[in-house]
């Protein structure tokens, strides 16, 4: 029998003496459940860049505060993710992913309050904990409650999640305006708190029901274990390594697309729709890994992918005139890394314990990898005053991301004897 058979036997929902998980509408409920929360954790980040500029008028904060604030969130998952493992040892997952919701709109309400500005670094680095633990939590409950169903489930969340952050991108400045126009107080304030906390409430509500009467059973030493020892397993690192290469691309390209695009001679408009087709992109990518992970295709996915985005790199490189094509190619294959980063963090631990402890240490190295990525091309870029040097450390980056998805590609689980 093969090992997600095995532990689908032995982890079962009804294996731990949960028989509402078996019928329909229980796993319809957990479906939604889990649609739901994967839809609330972009928007509270992603409609704050549009937003910039109003949040700069209005509070006075400078280009370089404006860009510390952006970048908190990045830095909290980075410090903050290796502790939710622990947290959900102690306390259970189902009860930690539902405080985080509620911390999550607790700090989405407390960056939005008017008054200091103070409220604005702590509701946004509330919001920087709320999410760091859910990002982690969340591949480790899809392994648990959908162990035949990793890929498929962890498309749906990844989907899900991209799509809420680039529509919430989309709608942050309209909303502001309205807002203006109908308190006629700042608008950005209200906008981030629709944008980022309208559906909050439903997931939290969603997740109390489908989690209702639920049953986990409590983590022992060996779980205590793994979230020590994963910092030394090699798999881990390479999962790790994976995830760091991928998000380092990713918020490169979000944070410097639109500026490369102007340079070529676009217009502002004309470089945030460039952007836009970049996340829809990536949208689909994401749709379709559990499409491509399937049979022995799957081994070399993760070192392939990387390979189609050095394609659209170079070809930004050799003709920058032509970038929505390049666009076109480096959204899918930046959306399907990411869902297979995520994926990997499931299919690579026996358990959702070993998930869990894996998520958090892939997550901590990989956004703290992330974070550095924009900072570095920036600087590079101000250096040289051009954008080959910059690219071709993307390039750099890419190759990295395809010599770790060679070893991350090997069916191997962490904490296991070699």
């Amino acid at each position: 029998m093969a090992p997600l058979d095995t532990y689908a036997l032995r982890y079962s929902p009804n294996s731990m003496g949960d028989e509402r998980a078996t019928m329909p509408h229980a796993r319809v409920a957990l479906v939604v459940a889990v649609c739901l929360v994967a839809i609330n954790m972009r928007p509270t980040i992603t409609s704050v860049g549009p937003l910039l500029e109003q949040i700069g008028a209005d509070t006075g904060l400078g280009p370089s505060a404006l860009g510390l604030l952006a970048s908190i969130p990045l830095a909290t998952w980075a410090l903050v993710s290796p502790f939710a493992s622990g947290l959900s040892q102690r306390f259970g997952m189902n009860r930690v992913v539902l405080w985080s919701l509620a911390l999550l709109t607790v700090g989405t309400v407390v960056r939005s309050a008017p008054g200091p500005v103070a409220s604005l670094w702590i509701g946004t680095a509330v919001i920087g904990v709320a999410l760091a633990v859910a990002n982690v939590l969340m591949p480790a409950v899809i392994k648990r409650e959908f162990p035949s169903r990793v890929p498929l489930m962890m498309a749906v969340y990844t989907a899900l999640l991209g799509g809420a952050g680039a529509v919430a991108s989309g709608v942050a400045v309209p909303v502001a305006e309205w807002g203006a126009g109908v308190t006629g107080a700042d608008g950005w304030r209200l906008s981030l708190v629709i944008t980022g906390g309208i559906l909050l409430p439903v997931a939290i509500v969603a997740w109390l029901v489908a989690m209702r009467g639920r049953r986990e059973r409590a983590a022992g030493a060996g779980a205590a274990g793994q979230s020590r020892g994963i910092w030394k397993d090699s798999t881990a690192w390479v999962v790790a390594a994976y995830m760091g290469f991928q998000s380092a691309t990713f918020y490169i390209l979000v944070t410097w697309l639109a500026t490369i695009a102007v340079s070529t001679g676009r217009s502002a408009v004309t470089a945030g729709i460039d952007v836009m087709v970049y996340q829809i992109g990536a949208l689909a990518g994401a749709i379709a890994v559990p499409v491509v992970l399937r049979g022995g295709a799957a081994r070399w996915v993760p070192a392939t992918l990387p390979v189609i985005g050095l394609v659209g790199l170079v070809g930004l490189i050799a003709a920058p005139d032509a970038i929505l094509a390049w666009v076109l190619v480096l959204g899918p294959a930046s959306g399907a890394s990411l869902g297979v980063s995520l994926t990997l963090m499931a299919q690579r631990a026996r358990d959702h314990h070993g998930a869990t402890a894996l998520s958090g240490m892939a997550q901590s190295v990989g956004y703290l990898m992330a974070a550095a990525g924009p900072v570095l091309f920036g600087s590079l870029h101000s250096a040289t005053e051009g954008w080959l040097l910059p690219l071709v450390l993307v390039v750099a980056i890419l190759v990295g991301q395809s010599l770790s998805g060679l070893a991350a590609g090997r069916e191997r689980y962490v904490l296991e004897p070699r």
